[in-house]
């Protein structure tokens, strides 16, 4: 049994014994909501892995527990089975493991001609979105300035998916010919790519059907530039 398995257990049973087997209960008592407390339960969503160390500590906190709670009875480092000393045990990379920085994974909420944003926790999505500390010093990105988005609809097809995420840098909103952006554009969240032609900026679709996206003027208040997009992930092969 892995130490993510391990503490799922500990935590049912505690629901089941001190919280009358409800998780609305263990979420009104801990200031979660039910959606995060079945994340965190579930074998599959992020692989498995979603309660980490650093999850750990904090529900143990919220819930008055006592340090280590979740972790108590598991098998120490060296107490693992024995195996083959020719073979490398392989360990997954843990979400807030050192060399990860976890960027906000958010939906935006967005006002036709108003410069700023509000954003919202993605909590269905997990909340964030890992990325590795060294791409972030090699481009000199600061973390804050960073949020993961989820790609919508099809106008950015073949190089953008709907459901792949992406990586805003807000700290950067200087127009750049042929990059792409996140865009407030009339008051709606869109990630296009910038192209200047005939003394204008145009927000413009990967996608090749011009009939279904066509391009679009970038001109002032109704086009409203949050940041450039800076990483994508994406399951299409």
């Amino acid at each position: 049994m892995n130490i993510y398995q391990h503490r799922r257990e500990r935590l049912t049973s505690l629901i089941r014994d001190q919280f009358g087997g409800t998780r609305k209960a263990l979420a009104e008592a801990s200031g979660w909501s039910e959606a995060r407390i079945s994340q965190i339960l579930s074998s599959t969503y992020r692989e498995g892995r979603a309660f980490s160390e650093k999850i750990a500590r904090k529900l143990e906190g919220d819930l008055s527990l006592p340090p280590m709670f979740f972790d108590q009875g598991a098998i120490a480092p060296g107490e693992e089975p024995s195996v083959n000393p020719s073979f490398l045990r392989v360990r997954p990379i843990d979400a807030d493991s050192h060399g990860v920085v976890q960027i906000r994974r958010v939906r935006l909420r967005l006002s036709a001609g108003i410069v700023g944003f509000a954003v919202e926790a993605d909590e269905e999505a997990g909340g964030s979105f890992g990325v590795e500390s060294d791409w972030l010093a090699r481009h000199r990105f600061a973390p804050d300035d960073l949020i993961a988005l989820e790609v919508t609809g099809e106008s950015m097809e073949p190089r953008l998916y709907r459901g792949d995420v992406v990586v805003v840098n807000t700290a950067d909103k200087t127009p750049a010919d042929g990059q792409v952006f996140a865009v407030n554009f009339e008051g709606e969240a869109v990630v296009k790519r910038l192209t200047r032609d005939a003394g204008h900026w145009w927000l413009t679709s990967d996608n090749p059907d011009q009939r279904r996206f066509p391009r679009k003027l970038c001109d002032g208040i109704t086009c409203i530039l949050i940041g450039r997009v800076v990483l994508k992930k994406s399951e299409n092969i």
